[in-house]
């Protein structure tokens, strides 16, 4: 499929070179890299390789994401993992919303992945399972669930159906498979979400295998966190963790 729209400058994907350690990094659904940029920029300062992919379909026009299927998106994520892949030892993978999905969905996949970090990770929401049987064609916007008056998410103003359905399929798929999961974890939740409900965090938590995981709250940002009032604490609480396994490695 072939995107009609051009990219929104701040939407585009962003590539950051350092060492040997990766930090593959997805945004959520219906949003862009936008979300997840002050994140890449704080942990290549801390030295890190870091890709931030744009999913197809995602950062033009609605229209585009319309056209494209929840397979597109694991592809445009593999391909950044491909990336990491190609100049790195270890990789670390974080996601916001569906971004966690898609991070959850690399360590099903892909057991060579050192650790993830889901951020309002989404694996059931029961406002989208009606979503996907409406007659319309598009929805109102989901995104810019943010606590901070000051802060605007760059997402479209409006959700296909058709990808309403197709990231159900993908939610439900991951969900099915979290068992199989067992590098260490670090996952973030909102204690106040108004896109997805707090408690999928602790379903992910329960059901994956890993032997080391925890949950920390976010007691101060809505749904996308990395853009909120929380933004630092995540930043913060990431790169511990990513040092801590890293030392683990070593002994």
């Amino acid at each position: 499929m072939t995107e009609k729209y051009p990219v929104m400058e701040e939407a585009q994907p962003f590539y950051l070179e350092g060492n040997k350690v990766g930090i593959l990094i997805s945004h959520g659904f219906t949003g862009s890299t936008q979300s997840m940029r002050p994140l890449g920029k704080a942990f290549a300062k801390a030295g890190y390789t870091v890709c931030g992919p744009r999913l197809k379909g995602h950062g033009t026009h609605y229209e585009d994401m319309e056209m494209t299927t929840h397979e597109d998106w694991i592809a445009s994520i593999e391909e950044g993992y491909q990336w990491l892949k190609e100049r790195c030892d270890t990789i670390f993978v974080t996601g916001l919303s569906m971004g966690g999905t898609l991070t959850l969905y690399l360590a099903e996949k892909y057991p060579d992945i050192m650790a993830i970090i889901p951020i309002n990770a989404a694996i059931e929401i029961p406002d989208m399972e009606a979503m996907q049987l409406s007659s319309d064609r598009f929805l109102d916007a989901i995104g810019s669930d943010i606590k901070d008056p000051e802060v605007t998410e760059l997402a479209y103003e409006k959700t296909p159906v058709r990808s309403v359905i197709e990231i159900v399929e993908l939610m439900k798929n991951v969900k099915d498979n979290l068992h199989s999961i067992t590098c260490p974890a670090l996952i973030l939740v909102s204690t106040e979400d108004h896109v997805v409900p707090p408690d999928n965090s602790q379903v992910i938590y329960d059901q994956i295998s890993s032997s080391e995981k925890q949950i920390v709250q976010l007691k101060n940002s809505y749904h996308v966190a990395t853009l909120d009032y929380d933004q630092q604490l995540i930043i913060d609480e990431t790169l511990r963790f990513i040092e801590k396994v890293l030392n683990k490695a070593k002994v």
